[in-house]
């Protein structure tokens, strides 16, 4: 069995076992993929397996019943919102016509112009797709997130159209170097794994010295309070806590603060009082306003939330709040570390993307 891309880079980095070509994945647990020596690619994510068809394979052998998903792919039906910025980061933006997601909500300048340029359109919500709009357009593949789980009788529509369904699980990973891995999967998908390979090793060694760096003792909280008053933090195994580690900041809830559950999910809402007892004098408050609408300043925080008064971070001035395309531009993983890290080494000269500080 052979690794169907030709670059040498390639194929030094991927894995050769028992006679298998396997890709090489540095943080990325949530898939896998194998390349056959007809040129075909094995992908297994989670229970699901695909087989990838470049375009005149001669492939007829599916017995073990793995989706098939033949190339190229055109007209792509898009309901995962974090795998667009991977596909954009590959070059293949174009491929994909279709999105659960209206444009109102779209905070990637790309996935807006091609919106204005009636290159892409909504076509409903996930769980309530226009299927006309899918076999009118001739889409080859339908990409989802795992709420398609929710409604798996659309999932069981669409394939009875004879479109593939990838369901695919880039946001389960704990690491986030390993969400942007996933670039990588895209990058076979859309038959463009130099472009893909390339730009996540540059976005690696883009955080080289921030790794290297020695922890900065800033303690952090990340957080928003819901319509209920309840305050939502991340779990502390979550990739945001990690990438507030990763940039030398501390995150100031630990597993035993929280109690943290087993589920999947990865934030959970705390009280008040447990939030201010853990929080109140923690260095850095980082607000997640990407969920409960934009914040100016100090002064629009503390009205809203009086108790925030008291934190030793407000009254610093230390405060932060998420921009908008923060959970959409998944390839922004090591510009938001770095970001981090010069919030945290108060190196702040620049205008930044992914956070703000409030101001008085």
């Amino acid at each position: 069995m052979f690794l169907l891309c030709s670059c040498s880079k390639l194929q030094a980095e991927n894995q050769t076992e028992a006679g298998t070509k396997k890709l090489y994945l540095k943080y990325a647990k949530e898939f896998t993929a194998e390349f056959l020596d007809n040129g075909c690619t094995c992908v297994k994510i989670g229970t699901d397996n695909y087989i990838i068809v470049p375009e005149n394979a001669d492939f007829t052998d599916n017995t073990d019943g793995a989706v098939i998903i033949r190339q190229p792919l055109g007209n792509v039906y898009n309901a995962a919102s974090s795998a667009m910025d991977l596909i954009d980061s590959t070059g293949s933006l174009g491929k994909v016509s279709m999105t659960s997601t209206k444009y109102e909500d779209w905070y990637l300048p790309a996935v807006r112009s091609a919106f204005d340029s009636d290159e892409m359109f909504y076509v409903g919500k996930y769980s309530a797709p226009d299927y006309e709009a899918l076999i009118e357009s001739d889409c080859s593949l339908a990409i989802e997130s795992t709420m398609i789980y929710h409604s798996p009788d659309v999932k069981e529509k669409i394939e009875s159209l004879g479109i593939p369904v990838l369901v695919e699980r880039s946001s389960y990973e704990k690491y986030p170097l390993g969400r942007m891995e996933w670039i990588k999967l895209y990058g076979i998908l859309f038959d463009c794994s130099d472009a893909a390979e390339n730009f996540f090793e540059e976005k690696c060694s883009q955080i080289d010295s921030v790794l290297s760096d020695e922890k900065t003792g800033k303690t952090v909280a990340f957080f928003y309070i819901n319509s209920s008053g309840g305050v939502v933090v991340r779990k502390p195994y979550d990739y945001v806590p990690e990438m507030i580690r990763m940039a030398g900041g501390e995150y100031v809830f630990s597993a035993d603060d929280l109690k943290t559950d087993e589920n999947s999910l990865s934030t959970m809402v705390i009280q008040p009082e447990v939030f201010y007892e853990k929080a109140w004098d923690t260095d850095i408050l980082i607000y997640n306003s990407t969920i409960t609408g934009e914040i100016n300043t100090l002064e629009d925080l503390t009205e809203r939330y009086p108790m925030l008064k008291d934190f030793s971070a407000v009254k610093k001035g230390d405060v932060w709040c998420t921009e908008k395309n923060m959970f959409q531009q998944t390839t922004g993983a090591a510009d938001m570390i770095t970001e981090l890290h010069s919030i945290f080494t108060e190196n702040c000269e620049s205008k930044m993307n992914f956070m703000y500080r409030l101001g008085e």
